[in-house]
């Protein structure tokens, strides 16, 4: 029997980009931020009243979605806005929530 499966070549950087966004969205309190994001663009101190915790704690994990290229920001004043800056992270996040979340 003939095997009509196409071979698809993965390119060994896309794979670990995504190893690496998908393992920075893995812990709980940054799925959480990201699901709060959606499409918008939320002050430090909104994520923090949203989420419930401390600035520091969110603060650490904002830094680490930054650093993995998940999240942008903007500074207007004395405040910094972020979000999700790649519309395909919003897609992403969009497909867990329908999978994962009954009410959502």
């Amino acid at each position: 029997m003939e095997n009509n499966k196409e071979t698809v070549n993965y390119n060994d950087a896309d794979i670990n980009r995504a190893a690496r966004c998908l393992k920075a969205m893995s812990h709980p309190l940054r799925l959480k931020i990201l699901c709060i994001l959606g499409t918008e663009s939320i002050s430090v101190q909104d994520i923090v009243e949203q989420v419930g915790t401390s600035q520091s704690n969110i603060s650490q994990h904002l830094a680490i979605l930054r650093e993995k290229d998940i999240l942008g920001y903007k500074k207007e004043a004395n405040r910094v806005y972020y979000f999700i800056d790649d519309e395909r992270m919003i897609e992403l996040i969009q497909m867990m929530r329908d999978v994962f979340c009954n009410n959502c």
